[in-house]
């Protein structure tokens, strides 16, 4: 026993074994800190499942599995993916698409709103590491000096001013105990992927506006076309009409009704120029052009539908940008809630600073004039009036609220390729019974202009079968402009050969800019 006491005593003032008791004590810490480093008390993000049809209904079961995807005939050439609009063999249509790409002003604000979300990213991430700051100060102080005159004489000499040089470099550092710092840099990288996946919509929108736009424009020069071709049989009838008048075979009415026929044809190509202008001044402003030194050679809708598989529903969760941002939004709002969860636990940081202090500059920056100080502090809330409470119950709302808005984007996509499919259907059948009224309705004009240059029926035929084919002829040409919007729709619909692989992660996002 006496043996144990002398040597804790011996213990206790070893400065050896003192130190040794300190570094123990140091790694504890450490290991107790990189413990908690690894904490996060954010919930775990599993994105909700979303039912989804076997087949789409325009479909029919026998169709359901026709293709698996609408992608380019070389899906591994990554240069050659998305190029959707090269499905149509449109010259004109491709190069400016190309141009789209690379002029487009909405594009190109997207752009830069995804680089303003990556950017956000190393924000939250410059969280990761200490805070260093370094200042000098130079003061001149003067001491007060309203003692009596029976002071202490040396007291008296003494120099009321002096001076402090001063260069402190301070360093802090709040370790990311509870995961708030990771699931802060966490929400920006999802938030920079939703601005990718928006970034990314825009750009198929854009190129679909720009194609339906294009369509339009050559249905425009369609029906500029017909009624070109209309006017010249117009002015043949009136031309007709005028000499049987004069000769006694016909009366005025007869003129006056070839007279209306022609004019009648005449506004409605200047209206389908109006029509056309306007379709080319859109077509402008998408490739960032200025409208008034933009053109597009005239030229007569004669493309066709292209066959476009569709593949099966649960496929266009992958395929659409705007269903993907709709997801990685939801993650965006868990992990705010982890964000806000580490609120409630304590916060630990790490002060320290490094200086030279004197009063006289050639002692400034000397070993003597050095100081240094280092410490840890810790804080808890223990009262905040339900902030922490209410907030948490305001970020689990929003979570919610992403995931409603999350289903309604997928419903949104289904129900806009049923809208897409049922058009073409509909209208490939609309289209054939409406030309099959075109041929009666040219039959029609035909026995109606024979008949009246023989003098067997009136002008009056001639006047009402001429108009019942224009309005056919342009009924047809109508559905033709509809049915490549149907298909543009469709193509945008299904994605527009986008997939989510092409999403940027979260390490690329949060990884530094080269």
């Amino acid at each position: 026993m006496k043996y144990l006491k002398t040597h804790l005593r011996l213990c206790s003032i070893n400065p050896r074994a003192d130190g040794l008791f300190r570094t123990a004590g140091f790694l504890l810490c450490m290991v107790v800190l990189l413990g908690l480093l690894g904490c996060n008390v954010g919930p775990k993000y599993v994105r909700p499942e979303v039912l989804a049809p076997p087949a789409f209904k325009e479909l029919g079961p026998q169709n359901a599995s026709d293709g698996t995807t609408w992608k380019p005939a070389q899906p591994q050439d990554a240069a050659r993916r998305g190029k959707w609009w090269e499905i149509y063999q449109e010259p004109e249509l491709n190069a400016l698409e190309e141009k789209l790409n690379i002029s487009n002003q909405n594009i190109a604000q997207a752009f830069d709103n995804f680089m303003a979300a990556r950017a956000q990213v190393q924000q939250a991430r410059s969280n990761y590491y200490p805070t260093v700051s370094v200042g000098t100060s130079y003061a001149r102080n003067r001491s007060s000096q309203s003692q009596t005159s029976g002071s202490n004489s040396s007291h008296s000499n003494t120099n009321p001013n002096s001076n402090l040089f001063n260069l402190p470099l301070d360093v802090s550092w709040e370790p990311d105990l509870w995961g708030r710092i990771r699931n802060t840099v966490r929400q920006n990288a999802n938030a920079a992927q939703v601005s990718a996946a928006d970034l990314e919509n825009q750009r198929l929108t854009e190129e679909a506006d720009l194609a339906a736009f294009y369509f339009e424009l050559r249905g425009q020069d369609a029906l500029v076309d017909l009624y070109r071709k209309t006017v010249e049989v117009d002015r043949q009838s009136l031309e007709l009409t005028r000499v049987l008048f004069k000769t006694g075979l016909d009366n005025d009415e007869a003129v006056a009704q070839a007279e209306i026929a022609l004019k009648s044809t005449e506004a409605a190509a200047t209206n389908a120029g109006i029509a056309r202008a306007q379709d080319e001044h859109a077509i402008a402003l998408l490739v960032g052009e200025p409208a008034s030194t933009f053109s597009v050679p005239v030229k007569p809708l004669t493309t066709e539908v292209p066959h476009i598989p569709v593949g099966i529903p649960s496929e266009l969760l992958e395929r659409r940008p705007d269903v993907a941002g709709a997801e990685r939004k939801m993650a965006e709002a868990n992990a705010l809630i982890g964000v806000e969860k580490a609120a409630y636990y304590p916060t630990l940081s790490i002060t320290g600073a490094v200086g030279f202090e004197a009063s006289q500059f050639s002692k400034w920056l000397t070993s003597p004039s050095r100081y240094w100080s280092v410490g840890p502090a810790a804080s808890e809330t223990i009262f905040d009036g339900g902030l922490r409470k209410s907030t948490m119950a305001q970020y689990a709302a929003l979570y919610d609220a992403d995931v409603a808005g999350y289903k309604q984007t997928v419903l949104t996509a289904f129900q806009q390729t049923e809208d897409a499919l049922v058009s073409l259907r509909l209208l490939a059948q609309q289209i054939e019974l409406q030309q099959e009224t075109v041929t009666s309705a040219q039959r029609n004009f035909d026995v109606a202009s024979a008949r009246y240059k023989t003098g067997l029926d009136p002008y009056l035929n001639v006047f009402t079968a001429q108009s019942t084919l224009l309005t056919n002829q342009q009924t047809v040409i109508t559905l033709r402009v509809q049915q490549m919007a149907s298909s543009v729709q469709l193509i945008q619909s299904l994605g527009g050969g986008w997939d989510v692989t092409q999403l940027p992660s979260e390490q690329a996002v949060t990884a530094k800019r080269q």
